[in-house]
């Protein structure tokens, strides 16, 4: 009997529906990122050129692998770029929720690029050169050229980490980029650690091939870099694949949805409870939602109505919410079902007022 036809909108606490929910944090309108993802073309742009030129000049491996990488990252961010614009257009009969799921699609497209250009011509171009080495010129314009490459993937990287300190709270890194659900911020944070890596790596490559006169170590040095995009590019395709396939709100965010479904005295309980990430910025939520049994069918209608609502209020990226009356029996709930996992979540705040409302009940 749900419906999402109404536009989210967020309630005060002071309004209906608002009292006593628990509001969860959620990303604003099409989320955070693109200041760091265009921070990051033009960084990459920059650097890709100088790293060209270095090349042409020094003759370095290492240096053409670095350059190809920037040119494969500043291709990713146009992606990044394309994805955000093409999620917003509006939803179809064809696409009736929308396209906010191209986000993943092109942030996977992005590992593809990372793998395919970045670390297959990287380990390729240093196999050759170790095979065939050729002596370094102008060592110096390389050890310039990847100083100033370092000191603006570090301005890109520092730009990507306080864009991204916007929305990932109190998580720790690994996991801000295992649960985040906005694309582009883990993606450039990736890209920009691996670049700094990556130049490291070439750094090493040059200065031990200079010191020792054996350019075997510039390839090397090529080759390692290819192995370091090849496990970047693993990681962000193995994250984009989990949320193209479809991932959940978060618990924080599924609590409060249970929490918002029962504050009000129209539901029972919550039965079972279903979410899915359709957009960085759109979640479905379906629940099964325990009723009364002698309420009219007018009183449940008004009670999933002004459950909608309080849901909106507490998680303003929901948006496509549809809720299914049903008479809760005990026996029928599955625990290992994850769906009624799930429907039984409290968030801290609520763990917090039962130990208490426990402790004061009890005797002295």
């Amino acid at each position: 009997m749900g419906t999402a036809q109404d536009p989210p909108r967020a309630v005060a606490a002071s309004e209906p529906g608002g009292r006593g929910v628990p509001r969860a944090s959620a990303p604003g309108p099409h989320g955070s990122g693109k200041r760091a993802v265009v921070a990051a073309l033009a960084a990459n742009l920059g650097i890709a050129l100088t790293k060209f030129i270095a090349f042409v000049i020094t003759g370095s491996a290492s240096l053409l692998a670095e350059a190809v990488h920037s040119v494969a990252d500043s291709g990713n961010q146009v992606l990044l770029l394309i994805g955000r614009n093409r999620a917003q257009r509006e939803e179809t009969e064809e696409h009736q929720f929308g396209f906010g799921a191209e986000r993943y699609f092109y942030a996977f497209i992005v590992a593809l690029v990372l793998f395919t250009v970045g670390a297959v011509f990287s380990i390729y171009e240093g196999i050759e050169r170790i095979r065939h080495p050729e002596q370094l010129t102008s060592p110096v314009v390389a050890f310039a050229v990847l100083g100033v490459a370092i000191v603006l993937e570090s301005l890109s990287l520092r730009t990507a980490i306080r864009e991204s300190n916007h929305s990932r709270g109190r998580a720790t890194w690994p996991s801000f980029i295992r649960h985040a659900k906005a694309p582009e911020l883990p993606a450039v944070l990736l890209e920009d650690v691996a670049a700094l890596c990556g130049l490291l790596l070439a750094l090493i490559g040059v200065t031990v091939a200079t010191v020792t006169h054996n350019d075997v170590w510039d390839g090397a040095g090529s080759v390692a870099i290819g192995v370091l995009l090849a496990c970047v590019a693993a990681v962000l395709a193995t994250e984009m694949k989990s949320l193209l396939i479809g991932e959940s709100a978060s618990i924080d965010v599924e609590a409060a949805i249970v929490a918002a479904i029962e504050a009000g005295p129209d539901v029972e309980r919550v039965i079972h409870l279903r979410t899915l990430h359709v957009g960085p910025e759109t979640l479905l939520v379906a629940a099964k939602i325990g009723v009364l049994h002698d309420d009219t069918a007018a009183s449940i209608a008004a009670g999933i109505d002004a459950a909608e609502g309080r849901i909106r209020a507490a998680v303003p990226i929901a948006e496509l919410i549809f809720l299914e009356p049903d008479i809760y029996q005990a026996a029928r709930a599955n625990p290992s079902d994850p769906a009624v996992r799930a429907a039984r979540r409290r968030s801290l705040r609520d763990l917090r007022r039962s130990a208490v409302r426990a402790a004061r009940k009890r005797p002295d």
